[in-house]
């Protein structure tokens, strides 16, 4: 069954959000850099250093959790629609009379 919704725009879609996450990525690192950094702070308390033991976790399973989230929804895509897509596009478009 054919689906309603451009496969082919929401798999571009993923691509510019991709190319923005490795974009980003840079950035990410030096903030668990700064993070580590911050944990080698001498003397520094053990509820300080938790806090930042936790957000370094956070940053590293957040931005994880976004990459994996991108590969879901390609995984969620009909296998063959983009082809399909492609494939009908190369024939023209006709508007639908439904």
């Amino acid at each position: 069954m054919p689906i309603k919704w451009s496969a082919v725009r929401v798999s571009q879609a993923m691509d510019e959000v991709e190319a923005q996450l490795s974009l980003a990525q840079s950035f990410i690192d030096e903030a668990l850099i700064k993070v580590q950094e911050a944990r080698r702070i001498p003397n520094l308390a053990s509820y300080i250093d938790q806090r930042l033991a936790r957000l370094e976790l956070d940053i590293k399973d957040r931005f994880g959790c976004l990459k994996a989230g991108v590969d879901n929804i390609r995984a969620a895509i009909p296998e063959g629609a983009i082809e399909a897509e492609h494939e009908s596009g190369k024939h023209g478009t006709t508007q639908s009379l439904i």
